[in-house]
């Protein structure tokens, strides 16, 4: 009877100390599975994380899934490494006392994935917007700093320098960031009323004086054009007429050959019939008489028709043909 009652007392009470214990189990249980599951962390791809112990930097996590110590080790900061941009719109003012108002974008990143870098990017900078504030601010001053050299009217034609002197100075200041500035694009510039007024008329007044310097020019052009096409055609116009000229005097020359040829052939032949040569000039006299008549068209043609003037004019035309004949028998 002792022993049944032993045996009864021990197997409920070994049962009592499971139905004790279970929840503690399972507690435990529980606890070792976040323990285990907070050993494993998963990055992003395009960040990096910093990792700490006791505040203290401990190391960098790449992208993908890492290990990491439980409980003491503990994700300080994930840090994009992908481009940023930012926008800022500030005023300068140039050596002239003229304000200028800009527009601008930059686009930075981190340097590189070395580990200083990263150490720098994680703990230079209480947070992003402390960065960005003192980014921006860094930008701007370098601008005016370097507006405040020039003159109003130089400004707009000074994009490139004032990136390109920005990028130098900004360089050395940014890689001890951790960063880098990959672009700044000044988007507008613009000054007060008063001034971008008196520019448009500027430009106005430059444009007008152009145009009347093209069109100048262009009638000038055109007026030398012309006289050169004027000239030319008078040129042409002299060559001409003396080529013409020139072949009317050959064919007045070729005439008077051929008409002393005949006289003289027609005076050989009168000779050989004994005829006087003197009916020949007669002959002329009266056909060129005729031809005056026929193609005067109402000239009138004063001849002298006396005995005496006939007779001198006899005299003329044969001394002119014996001059001819003695040329041709030459």
């Amino acid at each position: 009877m002792n022993s049944i009652y032993l045996h009864f007392v021990v197997q409920n009470f070994y049962t009592l100390n499971l139905i004790l214990m279970e929840p503690f189990s399972i507690i435990f249980l529980v606890f070792a599975g976040m323990v285990v599951f907070s050993c494993f962390v998963t990055i992003q791809q395009g960040t990096v994380a910093v990792t700490t112990i006791f505040g203290k930097y401990n190391r960098m996590l790449t992208p993908g899934l890492n290990f990491k110590i439980p409980l003491i080790e503990r994700i300080h900061k994930r840090i994009s490494i992908q481009n940023r941009s930012a926008e800022m719109e500030f005023q300068a003012t140039t050596s002239d006392q003229a304000n200028v108002y800009f527009k601008a974008m930059m686009l930075y990143t981190v340097l590189d994935q070395k580990e200083n870098t990263i150490k720098n990017v994680a703990f230079k900078f209480m947070d992003d917007k402390s960065l960005m504030q003192a980014l921006i601010r860094t930008i701007e001053g370098n601008i005016r700093s370097f507006v405040a050299t020039k003159k109003q009217a130089e400004i707009l034609s000074l994009r490139n320098e004032i990136t390109n002197d920005v990028k130098s100075n900004m360089d050395h200041i940014l890689e001890d960031w951790g960063y880098h500035l990959l672009d700044l694009q000044i988007n507008d510039i613009t000054f007060d009323d008063a001034i971008m007024k008196s520019m448009a008329q500027v430009v106005a007044s430059s444009n007008l004086k152009a145009a009347a310097e093209n069109e100048g020019q262009a009638l000038l052009i055109t007026k030398t054009k012309s006289a050169e096409a004027e000239g030319n055609a008078i040129k042409i116009g002299a060559e001409a007429e003396r080529e013409a000229a020139r072949l009317r005097g050959q064919g007045v020359a070729l005439f008077r050959q051929e008409v002393a040829k005949g006289m003289a052939e027609a005076a050989k032949e009168m000779q050989v019939a004994n005829l006087d040569t003197s009916v020949i000039l007669f002959s002329m006299w009266t056909e060129a008489i005729k031809h005056f008549s026929e193609n005067g068209k109402g000239n009138v043609i004063f001849l002298d028709g006396s005995t005496d003037g006939m007779q001198k004019t006899m005299q003329q035309m044969m001394a002119m043909m014996n001059q001819d004949m003695y040329k041709n028998q030459k």
